[in-house]
Protein backbone atom coordinates (compact mmCIF):
# COMPACT_ATOMS: atom_id res chain seq x y z
CA UNK A 1 0.00 0.00 0.00
CA UNK A 2 2.96 2.58 0.58
CA UNK A 3 4.49 1.58 -2.73
CA UNK A 4 0.99 2.80 -3.92
CA UNK A 5 0.61 5.82 -2.11
CA UNK A 6 4.62 6.71 -2.98
CA UNK A 7 3.79 6.09 -6.62
CA UNK A 8 0.49 8.44 -6.39
CA UNK A 9 2.32 11.10 -4.74
CA UNK A 10 5.44 11.18 -7.25
CA UNK A 11 3.76 10.05 -10.42
CA UNK A 12 5.61 12.99 -11.92
CA UNK A 13 9.21 11.32 -11.21
CA UNK A 14 7.60 7.47 -11.98
CA UNK A 15 5.63 8.65 -14.87
CA UNK A 16 7.87 6.96 -17.38
CA UNK A 17 7.83 3.55 -15.74
CA UNK A 18 4.22 3.83 -14.79
CA UNK A 19 3.89 4.25 -19.06
CA UNK A 20 5.42 1.10 -19.02
CA UNK A 21 3.67 -0.94 -16.64
CA UNK A 22 0.45 -0.10 -17.88
CA UNK A 23 0.38 1.86 -21.07
CA UNK A 24 -2.66 3.55 -21.57
CA UNK A 25 -4.25 3.38 -18.84
CA UNK A 26 -1.69 6.17 -17.72
CA UNK A 27 -4.02 9.10 -19.40
CA UNK A 28 -7.17 8.25 -17.42
CA UNK A 29 -4.29 8.54 -14.05
CA UNK A 30 -2.98 11.55 -15.63
CA UNK A 31 -6.91 12.80 -15.84
CA UNK A 32 -7.75 11.84 -12.49
CA UNK A 33 -4.58 13.40 -10.73
CA UNK A 34 -5.13 16.59 -12.19
CA UNK A 35 -8.91 16.47 -11.25
CA UNK A 36 -7.80 15.67 -7.70
CA UNK A 37 -5.67 18.24 -7.34
CA UNK A 38 -7.62 20.92 -9.13
CA UNK A 39 -11.16 20.14 -7.88
CA UNK A 40 -10.67 18.83 -4.18
CA UNK A 41 -9.84 20.64 -1.50
CA UNK A 42 -8.49 18.09 0.58
CA UNK A 43 -5.89 17.04 -1.94
CA UNK A 44 -3.12 19.90 -2.91
CA UNK A 45 -0.49 17.44 -2.19
CA UNK A 46 -1.30 15.81 -5.52
CA UNK A 47 1.73 16.69 -8.24
CA UNK A 48 0.51 19.34 -10.60
CA UNK A 49 2.87 21.67 -12.59
CA UNK A 50 5.51 18.97 -12.26
CA UNK A 51 3.09 16.35 -13.22
CA UNK A 52 2.46 18.30 -16.75
CA UNK A 53 6.05 19.17 -17.67
CA UNK A 54 6.99 15.27 -16.86
CA UNK A 55 4.20 14.81 -19.31
CA UNK A 56 5.55 16.85 -22.30
CA UNK A 57 8.85 15.29 -21.67
CA UNK A 58 7.45 11.75 -21.88
CA UNK A 59 5.70 12.36 -24.60
CA UNK A 60 8.44 14.31 -26.48
CA UNK A 61 10.30 10.62 -26.63
CA UNK A 62 7.75 9.29 -27.58
CA UNK A 63 6.11 7.18 -24.99
CA UNK A 64 2.93 9.63 -24.95
CA UNK A 65 0.26 10.27 -27.37
CA UNK A 66 0.86 14.23 -26.68
CA UNK A 67 -2.57 15.19 -28.05
CA UNK A 68 -4.30 13.16 -25.76
CA UNK A 69 -2.28 13.87 -23.11
CA UNK A 70 -3.01 17.51 -23.68
CA UNK A 71 -6.79 16.90 -24.10
CA UNK A 72 -6.45 14.46 -20.66
CA UNK A 73 -5.15 17.15 -19.05
CA UNK A 74 -7.40 20.51 -20.27
CA UNK A 75 -10.48 18.59 -19.40
CA UNK A 76 -9.10 17.51 -15.88
CA UNK A 77 -8.20 21.15 -15.18
CA UNK A 78 -11.29 22.52 -16.40
CA UNK A 79 -13.11 19.84 -15.09
CA UNK A 80 -11.78 20.02 -11.95
CA UNK A 81 -11.48 23.77 -10.63
CA UNK A 82 -15.72 23.65 -11.99
CA UNK A 83 -16.34 20.93 -9.50
CA UNK A 84 -14.19 22.95 -6.89
CA UNK A 85 -16.36 26.28 -7.38
CA UNK A 86 -19.55 24.24 -7.08
CA UNK A 87 -18.56 22.77 -4.33
CA UNK A 88 -17.24 25.98 -2.75
CA UNK A 89 -20.56 28.05 -3.98
CA UNK A 90 -22.83 25.03 -2.23
CA UNK A 91 -20.75 24.19 0.87
CA UNK A 92 -18.25 26.54 1.19
CA UNK A 93 -19.47 28.30 4.10
CA UNK A 94 -20.46 25.30 6.38
CA UNK A 95 -16.82 23.59 5.49
CA UNK A 96 -14.77 26.50 6.46
CA UNK A 97 -16.90 26.74 9.96
CA UNK A 98 -16.09 23.10 10.28
CA UNK A 99 -12.95 23.81 9.58
CA UNK A 100 -12.07 26.19 12.47
CA UNK A 101 -14.17 24.35 14.80
CA UNK A 102 -13.60 20.69 14.26
CA UNK A 103 -10.21 19.74 14.55
CA UNK A 104 -10.96 16.29 11.90
CA UNK A 105 -12.24 18.99 9.00
CA UNK A 106 -8.97 21.43 9.61
CA UNK A 107 -6.88 18.62 9.24
CA UNK A 108 -7.82 18.01 5.63
CA UNK A 109 -9.17 21.46 4.94
CA UNK A 110 -6.78 23.94 6.21
CA UNK A 111 -7.88 27.54 7.44
CA UNK A 112 -4.55 29.01 6.66
CA UNK A 113 -4.36 27.97 3.50
CA UNK A 114 -8.43 29.13 2.66
CA UNK A 115 -7.35 32.57 3.70
CA UNK A 116 -4.05 32.33 1.53
CA UNK A 117 -6.55 31.18 -1.48
CA UNK A 118 -8.96 34.18 -0.17
CA UNK A 119 -6.45 37.08 -0.02
CA UNK A 120 -4.91 35.93 -3.35
CA UNK A 121 -8.53 36.31 -4.83
CA UNK A 122 -9.57 39.37 -3.02
CA UNK A 123 -6.16 41.09 -4.67
CA UNK A 124 -6.18 39.55 -7.97
CA UNK A 125 -10.39 39.59 -8.46
CA UNK A 126 -11.10 37.43 -11.45
CA UNK A 127 -7.74 37.37 -12.66
CA UNK A 128 -6.77 34.70 -9.54
CA UNK A 129 -8.65 32.12 -11.04
CA UNK A 130 -5.82 32.10 -14.44
CA UNK A 131 -3.24 33.40 -12.08
CA UNK A 132 -3.46 30.94 -9.14
CA UNK A 133 -3.10 28.29 -11.78
CA UNK A 134 0.95 28.65 -11.56
CA UNK A 135 0.63 29.23 -7.58
CA UNK A 136 0.73 25.82 -6.15
CA UNK A 137 -1.78 25.05 -2.97
CA UNK A 138 -3.58 28.42 -4.22
CA UNK A 139 -4.37 27.02 -7.51
CA UNK A 140 -6.89 24.74 -5.52
CA UNK A 141 -8.27 26.78 -2.80
CA UNK A 142 -8.60 29.78 -5.79
CA UNK A 143 -11.81 28.11 -7.19
CA UNK A 144 -13.43 27.03 -3.52
CA UNK A 145 -13.18 30.93 -2.77
CA UNK A 146 -14.55 31.59 -6.20
CA UNK A 147 -17.28 29.71 -5.25
CA UNK A 148 -17.60 30.61 -1.75
CA UNK A 149 -18.02 34.08 -2.38
CA UNK A 150 -20.43 33.92 -5.37
CA UNK A 151 -18.55 34.84 -8.42
CA UNK A 152 -20.41 34.88 -11.36
CA UNK A 153 -20.01 31.76 -13.07
CA UNK A 154 -20.08 33.01 -16.54
CA UNK A 155 -17.16 35.07 -15.34
CA UNK A 156 -15.59 32.06 -13.53
CA UNK A 157 -15.79 29.52 -16.60
CA UNK A 158 -14.22 32.10 -18.64
CA UNK A 159 -11.82 32.70 -16.52
CA UNK A 160 -11.22 29.30 -15.44
CA UNK A 161 -10.97 27.84 -19.09
CA UNK A 162 -8.70 30.49 -20.61
CA UNK A 163 -6.45 29.68 -17.17
CA UNK A 164 -6.35 25.74 -17.69
CA UNK A 165 -5.73 26.49 -21.74
CA UNK A 166 -2.57 28.30 -20.67
CA UNK A 167 -1.20 26.20 -17.57
CA UNK A 168 -1.43 23.09 -19.45
CA UNK A 169 -0.23 24.27 -22.64
CA UNK A 170 2.92 26.08 -21.14
CA UNK A 171 4.10 23.56 -18.66
CA UNK A 172 3.38 20.44 -21.06
CA UNK A 173 5.62 22.60 -23.97
CA UNK A 174 8.05 23.07 -21.97
CA UNK A 175 7.99 19.28 -21.03
CA UNK A 176 7.58 19.00 -24.46
CA UNK A 177 10.35 20.91 -25.89
CA UNK A 178 12.85 20.03 -22.76
CA UNK A 179 12.16 16.47 -24.09
CA UNK A 180 13.22 16.98 -27.76
CA UNK A 181 16.70 17.90 -26.66
CA UNK A 182 18.68 14.79 -27.64
CA UNK A 183 20.66 14.94 -23.86
CA UNK A 184 17.57 14.22 -23.04
CA UNK A 185 16.36 11.91 -24.84
CA UNK A 186 19.68 9.73 -24.14
CA UNK A 187 19.83 10.36 -20.34
CA UNK A 188 15.87 11.07 -19.19
CA UNK A 189 17.26 11.40 -15.70
CA UNK A 190 17.64 15.02 -16.54
CA UNK A 191 14.27 15.67 -17.10
CA UNK A 192 13.70 15.37 -12.84
CA UNK A 193 16.15 17.92 -12.47
CA UNK A 194 13.24 20.19 -14.49
CA UNK A 195 10.77 18.88 -12.74
CA UNK A 196 12.14 19.62 -9.60
CA UNK A 197 12.98 23.07 -10.92
CA UNK A 198 9.71 23.87 -12.48
CA UNK A 199 8.56 22.60 -9.13
CA UNK A 200 9.84 24.98 -6.93
CA UNK A 201 9.53 28.42 -9.30
CA UNK A 202 6.14 28.62 -8.46
CA UNK A 203 6.59 28.49 -4.72
CA UNK A 204 9.64 30.72 -4.66
CA UNK A 205 7.75 33.28 -6.22
CA UNK A 206 4.97 33.31 -4.29
CA UNK A 207 7.46 33.60 -1.18
CA UNK A 208 9.22 36.52 -2.54
CA UNK A 209 5.93 38.52 -3.61
CA UNK A 210 4.61 37.54 0.02
CA UNK A 211 7.63 38.49 1.69
CA UNK A 212 7.33 41.72 -0.39
CA UNK A 213 4.54 42.28 0.80
CA UNK A 214 5.25 41.85 4.34
CA UNK A 215 8.11 44.51 4.41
Amino acid sequence: MSGVLEILLHVDRYLLDVVAAYGAWVYPLLFLIVFAETGLVVTPFLPGDSLLFAAGAVAAIGVLDVRIALAALLAAAIIGDGVNYAIGRAAGGRLLRAAQTDPRWRRWLNPEHVARAHEFFERHGGKAVVIARFVPIVRTFVPFVAGAAAMSYPSFTLYNVGGAVMWVGLCVGAGYAFGNVPIVKENFSLVALGIVAVSILPMLVEYLRHRRTAL
